[in-house]
């Protein structure tokens, strides 16, 4: 079974002085539901490094949770391993997944800037762009409004908020819902992992 790796995010917990790194056991399952093995990163630069050189996955997922720090967000340890990861999917033409701050990291990666939204917390909404309308999950204070090459919008938001991007001529694709937090995973999200992993839908 093919690797896919995925971020983790940072949890603090003072009362042990200890920095965590977690994942939702959903996010596992999906990717498992998707047709490969599921690996989490810790978000370790140095260990990130030696994991995708020695596991040589199919794929990254960026996942959810913590802001960038530019954002208000205490995690620079994930900006930093998510930034070499990318970087590292570029140069060794890994395709890369990324999911609400997975996808505000991608942007953040190529300069396009975020900034704070209401009503799109806990809520559903409907999306309109390139793969048509769809209904989706939404659980984020932040977002993108306008993008800048090699940026391309893939859709939208009533109210303006771009909810899914690809980069030109990359296999790098993301989007702001969480494709694991719905009750059933959904056929368009897991067939867009297969697709873009190398995994044809099934």
């Amino acid at each position: 079974m093919n690797i896919v790796l995925y971020t983790q995010r940072v949890e603090i917990v003072k009362s042990y002085g200890e920095r965590r790194d977690c994942a939702d056991q959903n996010i596992a399952k999906f990717i498992l539901a998707c047709g490969f093995l599921p690996v989490p990163i810790p978000n370790v630069k140095e260990v990130a490094e030696k994991m995708v050189a020695s596991m040589k996955p199919s794929g990254i997922i960026f996942t959810g949770g913590n802001s960038l720090v530019k954002y208000g967000g205490d995690a620079p340890e994930r900006d930093e391993t998510e930034r070499y990861l990318l970087q590292q999917a570029l140069e060794q033409k890994i395709p890369v997944y990324g999911f609400c701050r997975g996808m505000q990291s991608i942007l953040d990666f190529y300069d396009c800037a975020l900034q704070e939204v209401t009503g799109h917390v806990a809520v559903k909404h409907v999306i309109d762009g390139t793969w048509g309308k769809r209904e989706v999950n939404s659980f984020h204070n932040q977002a993108c409004l306008s993008v800048k090459d090699p940026v391309e919008v893939l859709a939208k938001t009533e109210d303006g908020v771009i909810e899914a991007i690809r980069i030109k001529g990359k296999k790098i694709i993301a989007t702001m819902w969480h494709p694991e937090r719905e009750t059933e995973f959904q056929k368009t999200d897991m067939d867009l992992v297969r697709s873009l992993f190398g995994k044809l839908p099934v």
